[in-house]
């Protein structure tokens, strides 16, 4: 079992990544933004001098954050899947130098012109989804499903029916704590409620590979748009405490990957206008994120 985190919340240069990694005497990384770019799209120079500052510091990425069939592309789009399929080769190659094994994917945004769920449009989001996955099979990466505002991300149903049509050992979950926190749970007719992340997890549960690790609290306005508050890990709505116990209790032994989305937290004398107080305040805070889910995992016993 092993700690890592989205370093990108704590800034956007690689080198600010692994001063908050390092921080935390953690040796992972989950790679997403590096600067304005990602694996996908960095050149080949920036990707050689991206893995030689990861080297010379002794930080490994575990796992790509990609945007592949994200909630920003439709499934009908032959550009959109052109996309992500142009993101995978390019990423691909580069996550066998850097020796990483799993890519956290999508299964396309939810249409709001068209039922999302019905028979036709499931058909090509499978359809899509199995190609990409065949792409990750044949390089030896395991196609992370994360529940995101996605297809898959709509109930633990549709995750499962997901599963259901997508046959194969390298199509695997990526569990995230809280996004069930502000996503509506699209079982039966609306109104939707918002999802239980307990739920979801129990659900899922077998099918894990992977935890994101976010939280916070959500309420839906008198207009049906959902207004969240991200919070420390525990302290929210993400069931994060039982479901890590359980987790323990079920033999789990993957990563931990920390999401925080917490607004940057100053303190009292600080002049929030000042550039250089701002870039430490958010290293500041992504590290005490760190900080205090360590202390919550000694909680739930597991020692490390």
């Amino acid at each position: 079992m092993f700690l890592t985190g989205f370093a990108d919340e704590a800034g956007a240069s690689i080198e600010t990544q692994i001063v908050a990694t390092k921080r935390l005497n953690w040796r992972y990384i989950e790679t997403r933004s590096i600067g304005t770019k990602n694996l996908g799209t960095l050149t080949d120079t920036e990707f050689d001098e991206f893995a030689e500052k990861l080297d010379r510091a002794g930080i490994k990425v575990n796992c790509y954050g990609s945007g592949v069939a994200n909630w920003g592309r439709d499934p009908r789009s032959n550009e959109d899947f052109e996309l992500s399929k142009q993101e995978l080769a390019l990423a691909l190659p580069r996550m066998k130098k850097l020796g990483t094994k799993l890519i956290r994917g999508m299964s396309f945004k939810v249409p709001t012109d068209t039922q999302p769920d019905s028979p036709e449009l499931e058909a090509v989001i499978f359809h899509r989804v199995n190609e990409l996955v065949k792409m990750c099979e044949e390089d030896g990466v395991v196609y992370g499903h994360e529940n995101c505002m996605n297809y898959g991300g709509m109930s633990y149903v549709h995750t499962l029916r997901l599963l259901d049509n997508v046959k194969s050992s390298n199509f695997r979950l990526i569990f995230d704590t809280g996004n069930p926190v502000f996503t509506f749970r699209r079982i039966a007719a609306s109104p939707y409620p918002l999802q239980s992340a307990w739920e979801f997890y129990k659900q899922v549960r077998e099918f894990i590979e992977y935890v994101h690790i976010k939280d916070g609290t959500s309420i839906v306005d008198a207009e049906g748009n959902v207004q969240t508050t991200f919070t420390f890990a525990g302290d929210g709505c993400g069931d994060v405490r039982p479901i890590i116990k359980d987790l323990l209790a079920t033999g789990y032994d993957g990563g931990f990957s920390i999401e925080p989305h917490l607004a940057t937290i100053f303190h009292e004398k600080d002049d929030q206008n000042d550039d250089e107080v701002k870039a430490q305040r958010k290293i500041d805070t992504y590290v005490e994120y760190g900080r205090r889910f360590e202390k919550l995992l000694h909680e739930c016993n597991w020692q490390f």
